[in-house]
């Protein structure tokens, strides 16, 4: 297992200063998908095919351009993790035949938005997965369809309005733990992460680039399209993710989880909520006392073993 301590990422003055992402994409001003790729593509390096999921990001890539400074592939949107296996096996098949050497090999990354990872997709990726297929698995969670008007997904949240769960009450459901999922087929590696804590993000990448097999990096992507803010508060958005316990920052490794980050002390969820348009209904035009308790118990629920272990 990799040493967590000897990360080339220790202050945020090592973080890159340049940037392997082209700038000037057709994404939404203030994705945090957009900043958590970036981050990311800086430490995986030129040498990385992206197989793309449509969604979001593959408006990026309009032919015959393309911000990638590395390799790029489109897959239709349930099929990514099977385009990367086909990548994957010709890359294997030319280095078997001396065709590349060790430094042409390619790292193999799915990019894939939540409506593909947690629904018509986790069939191919858990294909992927039983497999062994060495790539990693990059997910930017913006908790609905984005680029087709903000449907809801399996990974939307309890209570956001949605483009199909508008009203009074938002989304009865509760979101998919993609997490656990991963983390129940003991994959190589998995964490999660967020634009908004850029150091924390690029020592998992590099992390994530030390494994072979299944990884995957599960990444909260603030939406200021969908969720409905100022884009000028996406960093903000992020903080108050993390701060409050409903984004927590984890990793799975060798069969064990553990948070890179414990917020403490914990702010209450609903300095999250209020910003954003999507739970604008439960504050107006009266307070959701009843929906702002449930929402909060749950996060309360999934932080009280964590708490209780460190305060022993």
């Amino acid at each position: 297992m990799p040493d967590a301590g000897a990360s080339r990422f220790r202050r945020m003055r090592d973080l890159p200063s340049s940037h392997m992402l082209g700038a000037g994409t057709a994404m939404c001003a203030g994705c945090g998908g957009l900043a958590a790729l970036t981050e990311a593509y800086d430490v995986l390096g030129e040498n990385t095919v992206f197989v793309n999921a449509a969604g979001c990001m593959s408006l990026m890539s309009v032919y015959p351009f393309t911000p990638f400074r590395g390799s790029w592939l489109y897959t239709a949107m349930a099929s990514a993790p099977a385009g990367a296996q086909g990548v994957r096996d010709a890359l294997d098949v030319l280095r078997a035949r001396g065709r590349i050497t060790v430094q042409e090999d390619l790292q193999v990354v799915v990019l894939t938005g939540d409506g593909a990872a947690g629904g018509m997709g986790l069939s191919a990726t858990s294909g992927a997965i039983d497999r062994g297929l060495d790539f990693i698995y990059f997910c930017y969670d913006n908790e609905g369809y984005g680029n087709t008007g903000q449907q809801t997904s399996a990974l939307t949240p309890h209570a956001a309005a949605t483009a199909t769960d508008a009203g009074n009450s938002g989304f009865p459901g509760w979101k998919k733990d993609l997490f656990a999922l991963w983390a129940a087929n003991k994959p190589a590696y998995a964490a999660t992460i967020i634009g908004g804590e850029p150091l924390d993000l690029v020592r998992k990448i590099e992390k994530a680039r030390s494994f072979s097999g299944p990884r995957m990096i599960l990444a909260l992507s603030p939406c200021p399209t969908g969720w409905g803010y100022d884009p000028k508060l996406s960093i903000e958005i992020a903080h108050l993710a993390v701060k409050t316990g409903i984004w927590p920052l984890k990793e799975y490794i060798d069969g064990r989880v553990s948070h890179t980050r414990m917020p403490h002390p914990r702010l209450p969820v609903e300095e999250y909520l209020k910003p954003q348009g999507r739970f604008a209904h439960l504050f107006e035009p009266r307070r959701n006392e009843a929906a702002l308790r449930e929402i909060q118990a749950g996060v309360d629920a999934y932080w009280a073993p964590w708490e209780a272990q460190r305060e022993a």
